[in-house]
């Protein structure tokens, strides 16, 4: 059987993508197999559970706390690096995003949220968020092989 692959510089080639998706609670389950289709297409395997799990949370979190569709963008950044964006309609931004990167507070146990942002800001290499267009906001992170790391030893 014969596989073809991508030639290696196009793994490390810049790239990017955007998904549109609507306020559904299919959104988190479509967003993990489109980036696993993704990054699979450009050799990028080796990001792949840590990205799911990265955009799982960050795209839960659109769904739940906003009212409107969410948009998924990512990007290749090179060196096995990838960026993750999560725009969604709610202006607010969460913690720990709403603060610089930083040491992170432990969520309490009796919280009825905040897991999956923690779990995206310990994982990722580098993440924040801001204010974006009318009334939304961006929750972003990237990761590389550093992240994979974490994951993995988790």
């Amino acid at each position: 059987m014969v596989t073809v692959s991508p030639p290696k510089s196009e793994a490390s080639a810049s790239w990017a993508y955007a998904l549109q998706l609507p306020h559904n609670r299919l959104a988190p389950r479509i967003a993990r197999v489109t980036v696993r289709a993704v990054l699979s297409g450009h050799g990028m395997t080796q990001l792949v559970d840590a990205a799911e799990l990265l955009i799982s949370e960050l795209v839960t979190n659109a769904y739940r706390y906003s009212t409107g569709p969410a948009t998924l963008r990512l990007r290749a950044l090179g060196g096995s690096r990838l960026r993750v964006s999560v725009w969604d309609t709610n202006p607010h931004i969460p913690p720990p995003f709403d603060r610089p990167p930083g040491p992170l507070r432990p969520v309490r146990a009796d919280s009825d949220g905040g897991r999956g942002l923690f779990l995206v800001c310990h994982y990722a290499d580098v993440w924040g968020g801001y204010p974006f267009g009318r009334g939304g906001k961006l929750l972003w992170c990237e990761l590389g092989p550093q992240a994979v790391e974490k994951i993995d030893a988790a």
